[in-house]
């Protein structure tokens, strides 16, 4: 069965990624950039090779969705995967369900402090950068690869709001929504959280291991990611439309704080944009 870790772009995925891989993945919980490997993406290529899909055709992949993750879970085991899609449907075809789903993560972040790291990654002014993360349309893809595989990991976002809402209001599976912000103040607390949920959900009996927790926190603090990115590179860095030099991934991290940030019309703007949303997450 398939475990979820979900989010919209920029909002801490990678960071949660590191987290899992390093407690499931490892035998004393330090993380290093290979384990990350053991949570892959969906949607993607490799997982939908041998379906009739039209590479040229952007969002034809939807259609397979399901039977591809029908045939992931044919030998019955668990998989992590990331995925940054709306757990909805596009042409009435649905992105998964309980039977291919045993329960997700799902983490939020302030939409405040995902624009600025939208900004960064992918290379965007102030203006595009809001109308990327509030076009209810939104997709994403890899650039990079779109000659050589087409459309194949093409992802429906939608809006950060529709995002974090598909997944919160879906009756399907066990899902725990956790705060970006709160994983940065209190890492132990929520991540040690997290596997207790992920092992209730997936009924495993084992006790935690309070060492292998303590450890994930201690190998994959922000600054530690900063300095390996720059002494070795990341594997999810993407190289840059100006220049082709890779854009740091692991950018701003807990600096990154729109109260610094943003100019107070930027800051009045988001805030009454998004009032609902951030009353609804408990955000000031």
């Amino acid at each position: 069965m398939i475990f979820w870790i979900a989010s919209y772009p920029k909002s801490g995925n990678t960071w949660l990624r590191a987290l899992i891989s390093a407690y499931y993945y490892s035998k004393d919980g330090v993380f290093n950039q290979s384990i990350l490997s053991n949570i892959g993406q969906f949607p993607e290529k490799k997982y939908l090779t041998g379906f009739d899909h039209n590479q040229k055709e952007i969002g034809d992949t939807a259609r397979f969705w399901v039977k591809a993750q029908e045939k992931i879970n044919e030998d019955k085991k668990l998989r992590f995967f990331k995925t940054h899609n709306i757990f909805g449907t596009i042409n009435n075809f649905r992105f998964s369900n309980k039977q291919n789903s045993a329960g997700c993560i799902y983490i939020v972040r302030d939409p405040r402090n995902v624009i600025t790291s939208v900004k960064n990654h992918y290379e965007l002014d102030d203006d595009k950068a809001l109308k990327w993360i509030t076009n209810k349309n939104k997709f994403i893809y890899d650039v990079e690869r779109v000659e050589q595989y087409g459309y194949s990991d093409f992802q429906f976002i939608s809006s950060w709001s529709t995002n974090h809402k598909s997944w919160r209001v879906q009756k399907e599976i066990p899902i725990k929504i956790i705060k970006y912000e709160d994983l940065l103040k209190e890492t132990y607390v929520v991540f040690k959280d997290v596997i207790e949920f992920i092992n209730k959900t997936l009924q495993i009996k084992e006790k935690i291991n309070k060492n292998k927790v303590k450890n994930s926190v201690g190998s994959t603090f922000f600054d530690k990611l900063k300095k390996d990115e720059k002494n070795n590179g990341f594997v999810e860095a993407v190289p840059s439309k100006i220049n082709k030099d890779k854009i740091p991934f692991f950018n701003l991290g807990p600096d990154n704080d729109w109260k610094k940030i943003l100019d107070k019309d930027q800051q009045t703007k988001l805030t009454d944009m998004f009032k609902e949303d951030l009353i609804e997450l408990g955000y000031k």
